[in-house]
């Protein structure tokens, strides 16, 4: 379906559940939302019931559920999920520069807060400057944000155009960096420049991605993905009150290993070393983003 992402009840934030992993029902939510034809992967098949189980097994109280590129521009899976979810999920949808204020106004009454727009080159045909300028000024108005995927190389081409964008911005996963540098390096800090300077959002997402020498997070293993421990803790540090964090599942497109993602929830004591980082990370921030008419 999408990616899990926002936190347990305030002040409530509970470790993940260990063990073996509980038996998520099995649905096959593909045959009534087919895949886009031009996608670049298919990924199996992650339906609503499935997130939902995984939300409440993990102890938290909402999701944001983020619409897959595989889905194209139809987030018919997507409203279908955020209206089951009574109320304890948003959406972040895949749009195109035509879209309407008719078809927006109807996205927005389902939960959808924001779009995403994908810059990893191998995940699209054309760089989308063009259309997310057409879009971020369609959705404005109506106080939604842009998530943005990209590679920490390709950063300095796109900063100017990203920082000029008149909505703000969500950057997926640590903005892709290369965890074989030095995390004080000038890659790495030239991001968090940019962060500053944007005033940009940062996922703390997605380190069975960016690990390049893990161990993963897979059978109880306690300190996984340790080489993107120090990116992280640099992020969170930074912006305590702009980082997001999210498990990705069901993890589409990843061919190494399949991260157990109470592990993963797991993981984040340590790159939010104290207790008011977690809060910020996994309630806070969320609720501010997500649920800004909600007191926290």
């Amino acid at each position: 379906m999408a990616a899990l992402a926002s936190g347990p009840e305030p002040s409530r934030v509970r470790p993940a559940r260990r063990g073996r992993r509980r038996a998520l029902p099995r649905v096959r939510p593909a045959a009534r939302f087919p895949f886009a034809p031009e996608r670049k992967y298919t990924p199996v098949d992650g339906g609503k019931e499935q997130l939902f189980a995984l939300r409440d097994h993990l102890g938290l109280a909402r999701n944001v559920i983020v619409q897959a590129t595989c889905h194209g521009k139809d987030n018919g899976a997507l409203v279908d999920a955020l209206r089951a979810a009574g109320g304890r999920a948003r959406g972040v949808a895949a749009v195109g520069a035509e879209v309407t204020r008719d078809e927006l106004d109807r996205l927005h009454s389902a939960g959808v807060r924001g779009v995403r727009f994908n810059f990893v080159k191998r995940l699209v045909d054309t760089v989308p400057t063009r259309t997310l300028e057409i879009i971020a000024g369609k959705i404005a108005p109506l106080g939604w944000h842009v998530v943005l995927y990209f590679k920490a190389e390709d950063l300095p081409g796109l900063a100017e155009f990203f920082r000029s964008l008149p909505v703000p911005i969500v950057v997926d996963h640590l903005g892709r960096p290369d965890v074989a540098k030095d995390p004080d390096g000038p890659e790495f800090t030239g991001f968090l420049d940019f962060a500053a300077r944007s005033g940009a959002w940062v996922k703390v997402s997605c380190p069975e991605r960016l690990s390049k020498t893990g161990p993963p997070a897979v059978d109880g293993e306690r300190h996984a993905y340790a080489d993107v421990v120090p990116f992280a803790r640099r992020a969170v540090e930074a912006f305590p009150d702009r980082v997001l964090w999210g498990t990705d599942w069901p993890h589409p497109n990843l061919t190494g290993h399949m991260p157990d993602d109470g592990l993963l929830l797991d993981h984040v004591p340590r790159i939010a070393v104290t207790a008011e980082q977690r809060q910020a990370l996994l309630v806070d921030n969320p609720m501010r983003l997500y649920w800004p008419e909600e007191p926290v």
